[in-house]
């Protein structure tokens, strides 16, 4: 019997469209139950989503309420605006100071005496050019190569001394002209010769570019503009710059001048800002609380909640929040301000959200400014005027910790075998050596040549040029050396670092430098770290810090910063961890990355997944059946296919014998 190709042939009952629904009602409950799942899922996902986002812009203000200086805004105004004036909030104090300006910045500018007729061919003459501006010092070679106005001109220019010059066409001929890059004083130009024709200050040849006090009357260049510095009156105490930018001259105050007159300045607390960065902080919370509410709160009028109603990770946000923000921070307990309530937040009983008063906050900034300092960022307050709070760690609790000096931290110093004469003579012999800094740092020092130099000038020289910038890799570097005569007049050279990698060196001399500066090759004694204890626990030192390890008890974390060198008690540091610092600590704790949030979001998602591998199983499992069903189906279409044609057959069998039983 030919196979049946397509389901209910042989039936027509069991066909295809059976088989789907059956396949269909097998499927259904299961599948229903995933995509419940899956939607319920989903739903938290973006729930939570919404929370972290929330939370985390609670975060930026917060943590700008926790660094003290956010908290330190000054401003300042300046009567006369010739007279500028910026303010750094953070060093600025309150003050009024009146200004004096007599005298302007100005870069030396010179003229050349003679006009050539040509700028690219006429003869300036040739040999060398000795240019110095400052501190620095460059010789250029004019020869048969660059011998015109404008090729000494373009030497000038490559020399990168300092000093521009220019050709200017008068119409009736070419003068050079040079201008100091640096206006100033100490930026004045010099200029020697070094003429091929014999004679370095007649005006002829090269020397015409010479200036310089030796120079013959007549001869050299002209100064046309001298150079000056900017000159102030602060309250009556003169005040000198190169410049025309007076920098950090009081503590937070920098001033910028473009002409001479008088001004008063005013520096005032500008309150207004700090009350805006705490209201920044109020109106996120808020915007966190109403977040909260459409997402877990609850209508008692309908009797239905919301997706996160009771959930516990959002219970548990609110309640430590709650606990932050209301309550008496610790080390306040006895402060003029001791909670956010004091100075005019509070919060609405009925909604949760915070309520602030602009006014009585600025009020009590005004009057408590170290304890509202004090509420909102973390800070250490020490009794011991040298012992500075530096810094605490995630664990460190609230409290006051006594300071205790076993060791002070020293300096890395050198001192010379032998001492200086009252006058030297430095020269090719003895003007150079190389110190070794911090053991990393190498300084080549090249001494100003001269007879009879002083002791005292000696040391002048050394220390100009270590704060000089000649000696990059110090400057750079942040380091500094300090050069002095110890009580036998032998050079000393002391790091400006504190610490165990604090060390000076000297590590080359010239022949002659042992006789004239009492220096050789040598090796000067290192620093050493202080080491003490915080709190009773035993602290580790770096330099003149002192710190604890992250497990070393309630003061873990907390590093001071020691001056001075007095060992023994050294007083106690109260550490106050002010709402900012908790608030953002909190915050991290739930959208950090071992946060409660993302180990809610990281269960969800691996809920998701497990949906999707019972959706996968779900698909193999029905598969399975369709294929169960198919065959049992084509066996019993079969199977009925052969029985319709059995009784077909029986049929036309019955109808075949029905004539010849009727004959009989």
């Amino acid at each position: 019997m030919a196979g049946i190709s397509s389901l209910g042939i042989g039936s027509g009952v069991l066909t295809s469209d059976l088989v789907d629904q059956l396949v269909a009602a097998e499927r259904a409950p299961t599948d229903n139950r995933l995509t419940l799942r899956t939607q319920q899922s989903e739903a938290m996902l973006s729930a939570y989503g919404k929370l972290r986002s929330a939370i985390t812009e609670l975060r930026l203000p917060m943590s700008q309420l926790s660094f003290a200086d956010n908290l330190k805004a000054f401003s300042a105004t300046s009567s006369n605006e010739d007279i500028g004036v910026t303010v750094d909030s953070t060093k600025a104090n309150r003050g009024s100071y009146s200004l004096d300006v007599t005298s302007l910045a100005s870069a030396q500018a010179l003229a050349s005496k003679d006009v050539f007729a040509d700028r690219d061919t006429v003869s300036v003459g040739e040999g060398k050019l000795t240019l110095s501006v400052g501190d620095r010092t460059k010789e250029i070679t004019i020869d048969s190569s660059n011998n015109s106005l404008q090729g000494l001109a373009n030497a000038i220019n490559d020399s990168g001394v300092g000093v521009s010059a220019g050709i200017i066409d008068t119409g009736s001929g070419f003068q050079l002209v040079l201008s100091a890059d640096e206006t100033g004083t100490a930026n004045a130009v010099s200029i020697t010769a070094n003429d091929n024709d014999g004679n370095n200050i007649d005006g002829a040849g090269l020397s015409r570019f010479a200036f310089n006090t030796d120079m013959e009357a007549g001869a050299g260049f002209s100064e046309t503009i001298a150079a000056t510095n900017a000159v102030m009156e602060i309250n009556g105490i003169e005040v000198t710059r190169s410049s025309n930018s007076f920098e950090n001259v009081i503590d937070g105050l920098s001033f910028s001048i473009t002409d001479i007159g008088t001004s008063t300045v005013k520096v005032s607390q500008d309150v207004g800002a700090v009350t805006d960065r705490v209201q920044g902080f109020v109106d996120k919370f808020n915007a966190l609380q109403s977040t909260i509410d459409s997402l877990a709160g609850f209508n008692s009028d309908a009797g239905v909640g919301s997706l996160l109603t009771g959930d516990s990770t959002v219970r548990a946000l609110q309640a430590q929040l709650r606990q932050v923000l209301t309550g008496v921070v610790p080390g306040l307990e006895n402060a003029n301000v001791r909670s956010l309530a004091d100075v005019g937040i509070s919060t609405d009983p009925n909604t949760g959200a915070l309520e602030f008063d602009r006014e009585e906050f600025e009020t009590q900034l005004k009057n408590n400014p170290d304890d509202v300092t004090a509420l909102f960022a973390e800070q250490g307050r020490a009794t011991d005027s040298q012992v500075e709070f530096v810094r605490s760690g995630t664990n460190t609790q609230a409290g006051k910790y006594d300071i205790n000096v076993t060791q002070a931290a020293t300096q890395g110093r050198l001192v010379g075998d032998s001492g200086v004469a009252g006058t030297v003579t430095i020269d090719d012999s003895n003007d150079e050596f190389t110190l070794e800094i911090n053991r990393d740092i190498s300084v080549n020092l090249k001494l100003t040549q001269g007879a009879s130099v002083s002791r005292e000038a000696l040391v002048a020289d050394i220390q100009a040029q270590l704060d000089s910038g000649i000696n990059a890799g110090l400057s750079d570097s942040g380091e500094a050396v300090q050069v002095g005569l110890d009580s036998d007049n032998k050079l000393t050279f002391t790091s400006g670092k504190y610490g165990s990698e604090s060390s000076v060196s000297v590590t080359s001399v010239e022949n002659g430098t042992g006789t004239a500066l009492g220096l050789s090759v040598a090796s000067g004694t290192d620093g050493q770290d202080i080491a003490g204890t915080i709190g009773g626990q035993v602290a580790k030192g770096d330099g003149q810090v002192l710190y604890l390890g992250s497990d070393d008890g309630p003061a873990s974390g907390l590093q001071v910063r020691v001056l001075g060198d007095q060992t023994g008690a050294r007083g106690s540091i109260n550490f106050v961890r002010g709402v900012g610092k908790s608030t953002v600590d909190l915050v991290n704790s739930f959208v950090g990355a071992d946060g409660k949030l993302e180990s809610r979001t990281s269960s969800l998602n691996r809920e998701l997944e497990k949906i999707q591998e019972s959706q996968i199983q779900l698909d193999i499992r029905i598969e399975s059946y369709r294929e169960r069903l198919v065959k049992q189906f084509s066996a019993a279409d079969s199977l009925i296919s052969q029985l319709n044609n059995t009784r077909d057959y029986v049929t036309q069998q019955l109808e075949a014998l029905a004539p010849q039983n009727n004959r009989k």
